[in-house]
């Protein structure tokens, strides 16, 4: 496990990152391996995705428990010199207790950073004040982690059925109020609403890439106001994507062209630790 020493340089690390121009990428690797792999290509920090590591596991997105939500992320810290953001759902709780411990694990394990959601494992938006008094008992442990922790808090609206940006927006900014130090929408719908929110607020945004909005670029969002720019479990599903596609040229067409996509041995090898 990391030193204090060294978890409170990786903060220090991640809070800068947050404060310096433009945006940055957090590119979301799923378990160790691909963290070694983001890591060679000079990211300056990475984030664990739930959805990646319930999807190599065999289990649907959230059916993945803290412990092993929280192992994970700490398989992909032992693997890089990098500030590691965790996806910590809705901290594997409803009470302000439940997600002030979900902090106080991640920040042991050497994580720099995670985020808390706004709704629980039903997907069912917490009532506001109930979000809002979850957000400040994840602020006050993160406050206390003996090597400080970058809190972000999440506003999940567009991502389960409530398209309402004025909620998203008062939600973020009692967020803020509440001490988080990023805040973070995803599922923005399009290049109006993530501007919006961007000015709505004073801390750094979060912003999830969206695929479906034409002309997305880091450039675009950063001219948005975006401080940080994730994939979720995109890069994942891109990875199972790749085999599905192989596996169905083997069933339907007995051919092997998907092969001539993978990566030589050498060039794995050159990735990897060598045991």
């Amino acid at each position: 496990m990391a030193s204090i020493t060294d978890t409170a340089d990786k903060v220090a690390a991640l809070r800068a990152l947050h404060e310096g121009p433009g945006a940055f990428v957090l590119p979301n690797p799923w378990d160790a391996g691909s963290a070694r792999i983001l890591t060679a290509f000079g990211f300056p920090a990475l984030a664990s995705t739930s959805a990646g590591a319930a999807f190599s596991a065999g289990l649907r997105d959230g059916a993945l428990g803290r412990a092993a939500i929280i192992a994970n992320a700490a398989a992909i810290v032992a693997e890089t010199d990098l500030p590691v953001n965790a996806d910590l759902e809705n901290g594997f709780g409803d009470a302000p207790e439940a997600v002030a411990e979900t902090i106080r694990l991640a920040a042991a394990a050497g994580l720099a950073g995670g985020s808390i959601e706004d709704a629980d494992a039903a997907r069912e938006i917490y009532g506001f004040d109930h979000a809002v008094e979850r957000v400040a008992a994840a602020v006050e442990a993160a406050r206390r982690a003996p090597a400080d922790f970058v809190l972000t808090a999440r506003a999940e609206n567009f991502l389960y059925g409530r398209a309402d940006l004025d909620d998203t927006i008062r939600r973020l900014q009692a967020f803020e109020k509440a001490g988080a130090d990023v805040l973070y929408a995803p599922g923005l719908p399009d290049f109006d609403a993530i501007r919006t929110v961007c000015a709505a607020v004073t801390k750094p945004v979060n912003i999830l890439a969206n695929m479906r909005i034409q002309g997305l670029s880091i450039g675009a969002l950063a001219g948005l106001g975006a401080k940080r720019i994730s994939l979720g479990g995109t890069l994942s599903r891109v990875m199972f994507g790749s085999l599905v596609r192989a596996a169905r040229e083997l069933q339907e067409y007995g051919t092997f062209g998907f092969a001539q996509d993978a990566l030589p041995i050498a060039d794995m090898n050159a990735f990897m630790r060598p045991g």
